[in-house]
């Protein structure tokens, strides 16, 4: 993937979104044609009709062409002329048309696609590349190694934008859409859905664990294709990007859509079952651009409280929400602070605080983070709240993220899932619960800290006189090795 991602990078493809962007449409091409292959394969040893993508004749504009010419396994032999002019003219044009809806996400985010690959000689380096990236995918034993390809191209994208988005780590993703467990018949959101990563692994969860129960009810699956998944942002290059990766896992017709979540123009209100979201983090927006309900509750400038002030908003009672919050939402003083605190504590059920280390965003940001777990009610529920201490998530907590073996999710999940078995466990170990009034004595705070117990060893140290008798030692040695190499000098 370096070798790919250099290709463009030499041949003046400079900005990192653009260059994600343009393998995506390229990987998104050759999906196409694998997936049509297999599913004809499929069909054929069933003995049932086929009607392939790509057919014998496609009109595109007011021409008429061989669908097969666009097959990739097909014109990735065309000469390197040929085979640009033909992307261009006709291949392109046929992605950005494909859904047959032009109201459907994809329909209104590839209507402004452009492909920017400059010259044939460039595109038959990246077809053959990709060709022999292809071949290697097909040797790796990975459930979903295309997803960690596109993970890989995500992480190129190293610094957050002026608004503090950032990329949320894949195993931090699967981690919380774990804990919610999502169902064949929510409605699913993430308000602020950058490339779609919480929506796509929720699809893939279902996938898993719910296959029956989604593939083969109609009415599910109807769901799970057109009404299920719902995402907004600000940034057209991202949804576009997020509208290819959610038809590329089987979401035919997801409701994506460009909005500002904290404004007027989102009317959604009681809407979702479901809400999974990484909100910017940071930012700071003027009260006039934020719709008033959510000022009503929550009067700030800062992204994170009117956020979380938001999926309060868009819930539907009995609606579950994780989110990640960066750790002054759990112990800030100021008046909004508190006052969302409050709401999540006292007029919803807050279920857990799962405080995170602070290497999980970085290179991005070394920020401290906690996903926070609740309901809404409207009318309280918050007996107590589970908190848990994440040490570790896999990978070290410095600027390479180099992966390792020790982590704590699967323990967190595990406990998250049984919290019954969690009421006998104190507050030396690394979870436990604390009962809604202590929380609320102490203005809501929620960092684990406030209410963790650290247990102190005492330790016995040597006495003085033998500590200065050792340091004596270790000077005296320090002076002959001096001496010595001096000698050696002379």
């Amino acid at each position: 993937m370096d070798s790919l991602w250099a290709i463009y990078w030499t041949r003046g493809i400079t900005n990192p979104l653009d260059v994600i962007e343009q393998m995506t449409y390229m990987m998104f091409i050759r999906d196409l044609d694998d997936n049509d292959n297999r599913k004809a394969k499929e069909c054929a040893m069933l003995d049932l009709p086929y009607n392939s993508l790509f057919p014998n004749e496609v009109t595109i504009g007011d021409r008429k062409i061989n669908g097969k010419h666009l097959k990739w396994s097909v014109f990735h032999d065309f000469s390197a002329d040929n085979m640009f002019k033909n992307i261009t003219d006709n291949v392109f044009p046929f992605i950005k048309n494909l859904h047959d809806d032009k109201n459907s996400a994809y329909s209104k985010y590839m209507g402004d696609a452009i492909f920017k690959i400059p010259t044939a000689l460039i595109l038959d380096k990246i077809v053959t590349a990709m060709d022999s990236i292809y071949e290697e995918i097909a040797t790796i034993k990975s459930s979903d190694i295309r997803g960690d390809i596109y993970e890989y191209l995500l992480s190129k994208l190293s610094t957050a934008s002026v608004n503090g988005q950032f990329r949320t780590p894949r195993h931090i993703i699967k981690m919380m859409v774990e804990l919610v467990k999502p169902k064949a018949d929510d409605v699913i959101c993430d308000p602020a859905f950058g490339t779609s990563g919480f929506l796509v692994e929720s699809a893939e969860y279902l996938k898993t664990h719910l296959k029956q129960e989604v593939y083969f009810d109609k009415k599910n699956k109807e769901h799970f294709m057109n009404d299920m998944f719902h995402g907004f942002d600000m940034d057209r290059t991202m949804l576009r990007i997020g509208a290819m990766n959610m038809m590329s896992h089987g979401i035919e017709n997801p409701h994506i859509e460009y909005r500002d979540s904290l404004s007027d123009q989102n009317p959604d209100r009681d809407c979702f079952s479901l809400i999974l979201a990484n909100p910017p983090f940071t930012g700071c927006l003027d009260y006039e651009i934020v719709a008033q309900d959510i000022l009503k509750l929550c009067k700030t400038k800062k992204t994170e409280l009117l956020f979380l002030t938001l999926f309060v908003k868009m819930l539907r009672l009995g609606g579950r929400c994780a989110c990640i919050v960066p750790d002054g939402v759990l112990f800030g003083s100021s008046t909004a602070h508190k006052a969302i605190r409050k709401e999540i504590v006292e007029n919803q059920q807050l279920v857990a605080v799962i405080s995170m280390p602070s290497g999980v965003f970085k290179p991005y940001a070394g920020v401290s983070t906690a996903v926070l777990i609740f309901t809404k009610t409207n009318h309280g529920g918050t007996d107590k709240v589970w908190f848990y201490d994440m040490k570790a998530d896999g990978f070290t907590l410095d600027d390479k993220r180099t992966q390792i073996e020790t982590s704590d999710i699967p323990d967190d999940v595990a406990r998250f899932n049984n919290l019954s078995a969690e009421e006998s466990r104190t507050r030396t170990n690394q979870s436990f619960f604390v009962p809604k009034e202590e929380i609320a004595s102490n203005g809501y705070d929620l960092s684990i800290n406030k209410y963790k117990k650290v247990e102190y060893k005492d330790v016995e140290y040597p006495p003085t006189s033998e500590i200065m008798a050792r340091l004596e030692e270790l000077d005296s040695q320090s002076t002959q090795g001096l001496a010595k190499l001096k000698s050696m000098l002379a």
